[in-house]
This record gives structure tokens, sequence and C-alpha cells, in this order.
């Protein structure tokens, strides 16, 4: 099978990751922590599969929630970061859901801020 007809694998488990819903990838890139320079290049995962990301979606679509034991448990770490992460990242996963049945280009999917701050590196 050729290289493009094997979709986008998970960098963890090796099955395909078959929605955006489902993507690690682009649930770093909607929420600004991937730069959408090297979203061609980098390596795919689940977003289960990325279990000290996946922990912060606080959603009820989201089930069921992922914990983390040991020194990366959002349990044990400062409750304000805790609070404004599970802010951001569940707002980059609720825009997943916004985009997933749209035609939106691709430049627009990441949260509003985000795209703001990739215009301003841009100079635009």
């Amino acid at each position: 099978m050729a290289k493009c007809d094997e979709g986008y694998l998970c960098d963890v488990c090796g099955e395909d990751v078959a929605e955006i819903v489902d993507s690690d990838l682009y649930l770093r890139y909607v929420i600004g922590e991937l730069d959408p320079e090297v979203l061609h290049t980098t390596k795919e995962r689940h977003i289960r599969c990325n279990p000290v990301v996946a922990q912060f979606i606080v959603d009820p679509e989201f089930q069921p929630p992922v914990a983390v034991e040991g020194a990366f448990d959002k349990r044990l770490l400062d409750e304000e970061y805790v609070r404004e992460r599970e802010r951001l990242v569940t707002r980059g996963w609720r825009r997943l859901r916004e985009v997933l049945d749209t035609e939106a280009a691709i430049i627009n999917y990441p949260l509003p801020e985000v795209q703001a701050e990739i215009r301003r590196k841009a100079g635009h």
C-alpha cells in the first residue's frame, strides 16, 4: 500500500487516527502548541495515546475521561495551572468537533487567539 493510502497512523499504538476529533496532532495545532509549518512533518497519535494532554479535556462528550498516574497527574499540579490548561485543551477539543464536518481551511482550525498569533508572527 502506498504511504498516502495508509492514512495517519498513531505513533504510539500503530492504529489509524481516522477522525480529526481523535487527533493529538490537530489538537496541539488548534491550541497553538504546534507550528503550522511542521504540521505535515510531525508524527500523529490518538488523543488518548497522549494521556498527559488528554487528561485536560473536561467535556461530557469525551468519555471516559483520562487519568494519569505519576508525576504528570493533573491532580498533583497547581490548581490554577490545571484550570487554565483544562479550559484551553477542552476548547481545542471542542474546536476539532466544530471543524469535523465543515469545509473550513486548515489555517482556520486554530482557536481565535492562536490564529491571531500565527498572523502576528507572519507579519499580517
